[in-house]
This record gives C-alpha cells, sequence and structure tokens, in this order.
C-alpha cells in the first residue's frame, strides 16, 4: 500500500476544489490549477480534504495512486 496515497490531501481555508469526473480544478486565493488524472484512479472530495484511490489492484493503477496523490 502506498503511505502516501492513503493520506487526503488537506485543502486550505479559502481554496476552492471541483471534481467532474478525473478532472480537478483548484481555486484559490493565489490562482487556479487544472489536472486531468489517470482513469486507474477515483478521487473523492470529503471533510479530511481530497482522497485519491485506486480503482484496482493492478499495479499500474497502485503507481498512478501515489503519483496522482503527489
Amino acid at each position: 500500500m502506498s503511505r502516501i496515497g492513503k493520506k487526503p490531501v488537506p485543502v486550505p481555508s479559502g481554496v476552492e476544489v471541483s471534481l467532474n469526473g478525473n478532472s480537478v480544478a483548484v481555486k484559490g486565493p493565489k490562482g487556479e490549477m487544472n489536472a486531468i488524472l489517470s482513469d486507474l484512479v477515483s478521487v473523492e472530495k470529503n471533510d479530511d480534504g481530497v482522497l485519491v484511490s485506486p480503482i484496482n489492484k493492478s499495479q499500474q493503477a497502485r503507481s498512478f495512486w501515489g503519483l496522482s496523490r503527489s
């Protein structure tokens, strides 16, 4: 298991995160950023932040899990 991938990405106050499938858009006081993540990971927003998880247990999905989280 990825130690990096298990941790949610914290979202500071004043920052908006919007998810549309595997597209992630972040808007805050310092600017905007858009990223499209691999189809091998799923992204969801919860109270702790943004959580990235692999869709299956394949080696490639687990590789993209930690990469997408960082």
